[in-house]
């Protein structure tokens, strides 16, 4: 299978722009959901005498922060490599099979950096 060609950094810069507002409004809610978590982390070791419930809904809390965080940091990280992908020049190119990616599918899910085939392949695994 022959590869795609590169495309140029302005053939996506509308995207590449939509992108880094969505990176600026991701960090900023990384670092409310970062302060949450260590608000509850700092609150379950005050309780140390805490009866069963309260100890359980502490850690709920927790864990629900940190879940939450590890979502965020994903989002933050698949974003940059999408912006990373625009500056290469490689953006829209499937990683898998190195075909383009439609175009559909990257204005619905700009941060995609496989094709629907090579996506579903890799989910099925």
């Amino acid at each position: 299978m022959p590869r795609a060609q590169r495309k140029t950094v302005s053939e996506f810069e509308g995207i590449r722009q939509e992108l880094v507002a969505e990176l600026s409004t991701l960090q900023a809610e990384q670092a409310v959901v970062l302060a949450g978590l260590e608000e509850v982390i700092r609150d379950s070791q005050t309780g140390s005498g805490d009866d069963p419930a309260d100890s359980s809904g502490k850690t709920f809390g927790r864990e629900h922060e940190q879940a939450l965080l590890e979502r965020v940091n994903e989002a933050v990280r698949a974003t940059r490599e999408a912006i990373d992908r625009i500056d290469a020049g490689t953006y829209g190119v499937c990683e898998g099979c190195g075909q383009p990616i439609a175009l559909p599918r990257l204005e619905a899910f700009p941060r995609a950096a496989s094709c629907v085939a090579c996506k579903q392949r890799q989910e099925r695994r």
